[in-house]
């Protein structure tokens, strides 16, 4: 039996192949693409943040759900966590140059969304 074109361009060369559920890339782009993953790198693209004041700029987020969504940016190297030790310790979170760099398209994405959104209406 042939294997399919994505496999064989897999063993091919370095690409990833994300269509394929054992990818690695596969759980990278889910993060980004996470309910929110996005708000997380679009809130960090300008400057670091302590978890609080990251929790305090992405309205309805749980504390619960930024704290799984860090964890996992975090071990996708696209953002850095820092303790600082002090008691309570202050945890500060900042995009790595991959994260700046997934961050960038996403930043357009939604400035191009802004753009051409029709004005909002008086309610």
């Amino acid at each position: 039996m042939r294997e399919g074109a994505q496999v064989a361009q897999a063993e091919a060369g370095p690409r990833y192949e994300v269509f394929h559920t054992d990818c690695p890339a596969r759980d990278v782009v889910d993060h980004v693409t996470s309910r929110w993953g996005i708000w997380v790198l679009i809130s960090l693209r300008s400057n670091s943040l302590r978890f609080f004041e990251l929790r305090d700029s992405i309205r309805g987020i749980s504390e619960k759900m930024l704290a799984q969504t860090l964890r996992a940016l975090v071990q996708d190297g696209l953002v850095w966590r820092e303790v600082e030790p002090t008691t309570p310790p202050q945890v500060t979170y900042g995009l790595t140059e991959f994260g700046k760099n997934i961050s960038e398209p996403l930043t357009d994405l939604f400035d191009r969304i802004t753009q051409h959104l029709p004005p909002r209406t008086a309610e």
